[in-house]
């Protein structure tokens, strides 16, 4: 019966006990996934539900995508060290439901990272050390972010740095002695803000400047109008006339 084998399947799945990835080792009911120096270039898609430790070790990653380890409930180490991971996708560990208690990266070819792909990862160790890193902003928060490993966290070091003279200087020094990288980034967001404020103080006196000196162009062409026009003629009153009758009667006597 052709559909056997895919409901067995389908059984083998729904229960967390998927096959082994092809050239990796899955020891029986130990939950333990080795697939260290197989020549893996990208991450095995099929390892099983149950897995609790995955090793990757010394093998060709150079990327992490998004979703890698969706479905790995259990999971609770993951060892990375020694590939050739360049970059991290910001959803590249979501599915992990937080259970996961330590991450090896170590020996990679990180020197960038932002905080987002570790965001769920409130509780895991991480260890960063030996990679080429790049001393910056981003890299100082995640420092501050992550309960890092204290036994590694001193060989984290800057291969290179925004500021030239901490180069080759352990970043937890750098920190603990008071620099901020994120300080030139602050003066940058503030340069911005001021040149962006004068953009629009200038923008309001120009447009004041110009309704003041269209009101008193206004207010000179009504003026001009008003002196073309005739003066009107005086009006005699009854009394006045009754004044210039006297007057005549008086010159005439």
């Amino acid at each position: 019966m052709p559909a056997l084998p895919i409901l067995l399947l389908l059984i083998l799945a729904f229960q967390g006990t998927l096959p082994c990835p092809e050239s990796c080792d899955c020891p029986p009911e130990s939950g333990v996934v080795w697939c260290n120096q197989k020549d893996l270039v990208m991450i095995p898609l099929d390892v099983p539900r149950d897995t609790r430790v995955l090793y990757l070790n010394s093998n060709w990653i150079t990327h992490i995508p998004n979703g890698a380890f969706h479905g790995l409930k259990q999971l609770r180490e993951l060892h990375l060290a020694d590939n050739l991971i360049q970059t991290i996708a910001p959803a590249a560990f979501r599915g992990l439901s937080g259970g996961l208690r330590l991450l090896d990266l170590s020996g990679n070819q990180l020197q960038r990272m932002e905080v987002t792909p570790f965001i769920m990862l409130t509780w895991v160790r991480l260890e960063l050390y030996d990679n080429p890193w790049h001393c910056d902003c981003p890299l100082q928060e995640l420092m501050r972010s992550l309960p890092l490993d204290p036994e590694t966290v001193e060989d984290i070091v800057c291969a290179t740095a925004t500021w030239e003279e901490y180069t080759g200087q352990a970043l937890a020094h750098l920190l603990n002695s008071g620099v901020n990288f994120c300080l030139s980034q602050q003066r940058n967001t503030d340069l911005a803000m001021l040149l962006t404020m004068f953009c629009w103080f200038t923008v309001v006196i120009s447009y004041v400047i110009y309704y003041v000196r269209r009101n008193q162009a206004e207010s000179r062409r009504h003026l001009e109008y008003l002196k073309s026009l005739p003066l009107p003629s005086k009006q005699s009153s009854p009394e006045d006339e009754e004044e210039e009758e006297d007057d005549t009667l008086s010159t005439i006597l």
